[in-house]
């Protein structure tokens, strides 16, 4: 919606066939991996949310059917793709002996994650009100750093389990101090293309909006470094994307 207000100039409506496709996606991609893994009979406590997995299966994949059969064949066919990324990430189909998941591989890992959420979150939006992707480079580019980021932050936290997993991540690479320098390195040139993108489309509040939201993704890293949690992690860093754009939004 962050996108739809740049390229169309004011708020798009909340209830449309696009907005329907990425939520039943995203609840459809998530879920399904959830249900293809055996029950963890050693942790009844996780075994307790399963029944809510079948749920919200369901729900994706008639929000996902129901949406892109109202799509154009140009963002069916886009969808279609995005979906075999997401899908090879979290399942195994590769025809590989050993790696056969896209996050297996430690850099495939963080590339398919903010590529597949760039394209789902700018290009398919300026698909779908049919305008030309190569006027909204700086849109794309963006997001692509911003969602980048916050892959980084989510690869620290899994860190040890991709070690153990034999998966060589970014952070597992470079070490935890260059990433958190690395982090701080996309936040600035977040900010950076965020001013330069007022040159051409200036709007204060947009870039009011993203220099804030640049601010509060740095004070979430740092919250998390000293008390890293799951529940901190889902709320404060995936609570950074829809921060940003609630700010663009409401200005």
């Amino acid at each position: 919606m962050a996108t739809g207000r740049l390229i169309l100039g004011s708020t798009p409506p909340v209830f449309c066939s696009l907005h329907f496709l990425v939520f039943g996606s995203t609840l459809l991609v998530y879920n399904t991996p959830r249900i293809a893994r055996q029950p963890d009979t050693d942790n009844p406590e996780k075994g307790k949310y399963r029944p809510f997995y079948y749920i919200f299966f369901f729900i994706g994949k008639l929000l996902t059917i129901i949406s892109l059969s109202e799509l154009s064949l140009q963002l069916q066919l886009s969808s279609l793709g995005l979906g075999i990324f997401a899908f090879a990430y979290f399942l195994p189909v590769l025809p590989f002996k050993e790696k056969k998941r896209l996050r297996d591989f430690g850099w495939l890992k963080i590339i398919v994650l903010a590529g597949v959420w760039t394209t789902a979150t700018s290009v398919l939006p300026m698909l779908y009100w049919h305008k030309n992707i190569a006027d909204f480079p700086l849109e794309i580019l963006i997001r692509l750093v911003f969602i980048f980021t916050l892959c980084v932050i989510f690869d620290i936290r899994d860190i040890r389990k991709d070690m153990s997993s034999n998966i060589s991540t970014l952070p597992g690479r470079v070490g935890l101090r260059n990433s958190y320098l690395l982090i701080n390195f996309t936040l600035l040139l977040f900010v950076g293309l965020s001013i330069f993108q007022y040159w051409r489309y200036p709007s204060l509040p947009r870039l009011a909006g993203a220099l804030l939201t640049a601010v509060l993704t740095r004070v979430i890293v740092s919250y998390l470094r000293t008390k890293p949690s799951a529940r901190a992690y889902l709320i404060l860093a995936d609570g950074a994307m829809i921060i940003y754009s609630l700010l663009v939004l409401l200005n």
